[in-house]
């Protein structure tokens, strides 16, 4: 006897508490996907956790789908390239985990913006295959199953004999995970794995750097400044702002020797970076972190010809070469907006990778082996750093001015994403 297909929809919505939960999943002798959908939002903004459960035969790629109904707009995204069409919304994988064998789970998240509404999507789909054929994200199904699945974080599994047809204007006092009745006032404090150490200098308490920050100026002062900011902000309520001049004696950074502690010899570190001016021809630095094993001299990332670089200061190589062909496989860094930018140095191997809003930038990865225009001059010499302190700043080897905000610092040993 052919089984039923039964479609099963369960959306929970706190009002005013900023949190929608859509599970949609497709019951059958053969299901292919289940996808669990998790928002937090605040005033016309919002992060989503999506996790997706592959029911079929196992892949090497994948690619989730799904269409707004509402006028939501995604901005960034970490573990996935995701990508927007009008209302259709695309997820690829990334690099590191496209394999999803049956039974398999993966997650991926992004922030995005809404202004009028900003409902669940309805309906998912994995490689093309739906996930489930008829879920409703607006409403609650006439009937429960009297045992759904559910994910961990969901409010309690046993739901209401009759499901309520508006959200409940208080939220329940049992369940922990219910989100509170007053929305956030600002964005959730961005991603810190449970082995990093993260800092959105929200526990500063003055305009002057402290705490395990100190300004410093690295072989001479000059017009070069930095401050705490509380009028800019990536999340929260204060940055790190620096007010970079140009001219080799106006290097100024803020520095700290203990974030980078989380590990002895992988270190990945992200940060949220503003700035007014595009990167220029000459070299410039940002951040810089001092190498116990060169020499005391530094790793610096910064830009050159307009693009993103990695500098060693104790040979001068850079990375990616400074061709033609090298600088155009770097990027620039955007103006105007906040940008995520992540690197992995591994010092037991001297590799390098580097993402600027969640993609791999190609200029910018060394992995061990010469590539044209990339990594051939930095691969001159053996290389195995040990990094002790990390530096946020400017400087300029000629020309350059710029003024940018640094937020949400973390380093740890395993990527935090975005």
């Amino acid at each position: 006897m052919r089984r039923r297909v039964l479609a099963l929809g369960v959306v929970t919505a706190m009002a005013g508490a900023g949190m929608v939960v859509a599970f949609a999943q497709a019951a059958t002798a053969a299901a292919a996907c289940q996808v669990d959908y998790k928002v937090n939002q605040w005033a016309g903004g919002f992060t989503a956790d999506v996790q997706v459960t592959n029911f079929g035969a196992a892949v090497t790629s994948w690619t989730v789908t799904w269409a707004y109904a509402g006028d939501q707009k995604v901005t960034n995204a970490w573990n996935a390239t995701v990508t927007q069409s009008g209302s259709a919304v695309t997820a690829t994988n990334v690099a590191w985990n496209g394999n999803l064998a049956s039974g398999a789970s993966t997650s991926f998240g992004f922030q995005g913006t809404w202004a009028a509404a900003n409902p669940a999507p309805a309906a998912f789909a994995l490689n093309g295959v739906a996930c489930g054929p008829d879920v409703t994200p607006t409403s609650a199904p006439t009937t429960m199953p009297t045992t759904p699945t559910l994910p961990p974080t969901t409010p309690p599994t046993t739901p209401p004999t009759t499901p309520p047809t508006t959200p409940p204007t208080t939220a329940p006092t049992t369940p922990p995970t219910t989100p509170p009745t007053t929305p956030p006032t600002t964005p959730p404090a961005q991603n810190c794995v449970p082995t990093g150490v993260c800092d959105g200098f929200e526990n500063q308490t003055g305009t002057t750097p402290g705490g395990n920050w100190a300004v410093t100026y690295p072989d001479c002062s000059g017009a070069g400044s930095a401050a705490i900011d509380r009028s800019v902000a990536h999340s929260g309520s204060t940055s790190l702002r620096v007010n970079g001049a140009e001219g080799y004696c106006n290097h100024v950074f803020v520095r700290s020797t203990a974030i980078l502690g989380t590990t002895s010899n992988v270190w990945y570190v992200r940060y949220w970076v503003r700035h007014t001016t595009a990167l220029p021809a000459a070299h410039v630095a940002a951040v810089a972190m001092r190498d116990a094993n060169d020499g005391g001299r530094d790793l610096r990332f910064g830009g050159q010809n307009g693009a993103l670089q990695f500098n060693r200061a104790s040979d001068d190589a850079t990375l990616p070469e400074q061709s033609p062909a090298g600088v155009a496989l770097s990027a620039p860094l955007p103006v105007n907006t906040w940008n995520c930018v992540e690197f992995k140095v591994d010092g037991r191997d001297g590799t390098i990778e580097t993402w600027l809003n969640g993609t791999s930038v190609p200029g910018l990865l060394e992995d061990g082996v010469a590539t044209h225009d990339v990594d051939g001059q930095w691969l001159n010499r053996t290389w195995r750093p040990s990094l002790t302190d990390l530096r946020l700043g400017w400087e300029s080897y000629g020309s350059g001015a710029d003024t940018l905000w640094y937020d949400d610092v973390a380093v740890s040993a395993m990527r935090n994403g975005c």
